[in-house]
């Protein structure tokens, strides 16, 4: 349902009016609202004002008022919903109004909007009203004064329910990262045993967009059949022969740890598959840290993509384990162009409870950064998933943080719960990602056959940036 402003004296299920003679000078409505990002973001929709100081976080920070504040005029929507709705209430006409803007709202403030009759006009059934918006501090964030035509006539009416608005991102993010990834040039990619349709035309694609230079890894019978039975065409591919899914998995490795491709991209072989020839390949291919997946993702409901991890590779990782994933991360985000990345490590409850082992390992990784452990990033937590993305459910539990509302990675305790909440962002929220395999020599780009065309072209662009600094600055 949508998030109706909290009435002080009243219920929600119906709107009912004050008429003039019933109404006295000194009388008084109010609503509270707490602000969310979406109620900017919709504004912005609304109105056309797409100003950077209210939609983007970057440019905000380093402005004046060090972060995302609320346009002014929406603070003037709910005097409106106030006037409407409550005093006089339904049938009022708005003549004029004044504002005064005296502080800025931000997201997470919750805001006590009133109106109080100041003065009557009775041969012309006009009120003035003094209008008042006060945030949760008791800090007056804006003033004014209203001029209306109050009814004459009782109306009271359910209540409209208003329809649900979902705010979806615009389409145009995979076309800027592809815009941004272009000039570094396409690598060589071994794409391992792409023998469906799917995984076929994802590398084909990935090539069209000038990101990778395939190199096809698999039995060339069965992968020519693939192509004439989906209509691709093979004329020119370097394709690498090999006699089947464990083959080809070790082919590819081999030809990573000679250099000759630059990331591995998997076709149609199980996972599993493919990392026990990663990890079979030694310190041919491996690093001193622990291989790890990251998914980048972006939703409608969050103003910056974010880092899910892991959720594909480690079951129940250790305290150590923990430790790698965040680096890996890290890493990504320094990667994709977050200097300071703010790291969440998710728990049930954002306290350190002896009996819950991932605030045990919260608690313990967050010290490890204090002490210099890992670096390169903001670290805090145990952080329930709400305050970490939430800035207006961090502050109602009072919590003061850099990294919570505002986080950039999500550490999950485990597998299983990071792949619920990727599935469940991408089926539930609307969101779109990418998948890359972190902690080893290169790349490794893991696809499932449910992954849109999107996501895998956005995932062979991250193999690209990756790929490209890992030459100057290896893993």
């Amino acid at each position: 349902m949508p998030d109706l402003p909290k009435t002080l004296d009243g219920d929600l299920s119906r709107v009912r009016n004050r008429t003039f003679d019933e109404i006295t000078v000194g009388e008084t409505a109010a609503i509270e609202r707490t602000l969310t990002a979406e109620d900017i973001q919709l504004f912005a929709v609304l109105s056309g004002d797409a100003n950077p100081q209210h939609l983007d976080h970057d440019f905000a920070a380093a402005s004046r008022f060090h972060g995302v504040i609320a346009h002014g005029m929406l603070g003037g929507a709910l005097i409106s919903a106030v006037l409407g709705t409550r005093l006089p209430g339904p049938g009022t006409i708005y003549l004029g109004q004044t504002l005064r803007f005296l502080a800025p709202v931000r997201v997470g403030d919750k805001l006590t909007i009133s109106v109080t009759v100041s003065a009557r006009d009775e041969a012309n059934k006009r009120l003035k009203l003094a209008c008042a918006c006060v945030n949760q501090d008791g800090l007056s964030v804006i003033t004014g004064e209203a001029e209306v035509i109050a009814p004459t006539v009782h109306i009271e009416r359910a209540r409209t329910t208003l329809p649900e608005v979902r705010l979806t991102p615009g389409n145009d993010g995979l076309q800027r990262l592809l815009d941004h990834v272009r000039p570094l040039g396409a690598i060589r990619v071994a794409v391992v045993h792409p023998c469906d349709a799917v995984s076929l035309s994802a590398a084909l694609d990935a090539q069209a967009a000038g990101l990778i230079t395939p190199v096809l890894v698999a039995p060339r019978a069965r992968l020519e059949a693939v192509a004439q039975e989906a209509g691709l065409d093979l004329r020119g591919q370097i394709i690498e022969e090999v006699a089947h899914s464990h083959a080809a998995a070790a082919r590819a490795v081999e030809l990573a740890v000679r250099g000759e491709v630059e990331a591995l991209m998997k076709g149609s072989l199980h996972t599993d598959e493919l990392m026990a020839a990663v990890v079979a390949a030694g310190t041919g291919l491996r690093t001193k840290r622990r291989i790890s997946h990251c998914f980048l993702m972006q939703t409608p409901a969050y103003p910056r993509p974010f880092i899910i991890t892991d959720a594909a590779i480690n079951i129940r990782p250790t305290l150590d384990d923990k430790a790698d994933i965040i680096r890996n991360a890290i890493t990504l985000a320094h990667a994709i162009g977050v200097e300071l990345p703010r790291v969440a490590i998710l728990a049930a409850v954002e306290t350190v409870n002896p009996h819950m082992p991932a605030t045990l390992d919260a608690a313990a990784l967050c010290k490890m950064a204090d002490r210099g452990q890992i670096s390169g990033a903001l670290l805090d937590g145990p952080l329930a998933f709400d305050n970490a993305v939430s800035i207006a459910a961090a502050r109602i539990k009072g919590i003061v943080s850099e990294v919570a509302g505002r986080a950039d990675v999500l550490v999950v305790p485990d597998l299983e719960s990071g792949n619920m909440l990727a599935k469940q962002l991408e089926y539930l929220g609307g969101a779109s990602s990418a998948g890359i395999v972190m902690g080893a020599r290169v790349p490794i780009v893991l696809t499932s056959r449910a992954d849109s065309r999107e996501s895998r072209i956005a995932s062979c662009a991250i193999a690209l940036l990756l790929a490209q600094r890992y030459r100057s600055t290896p893993p």
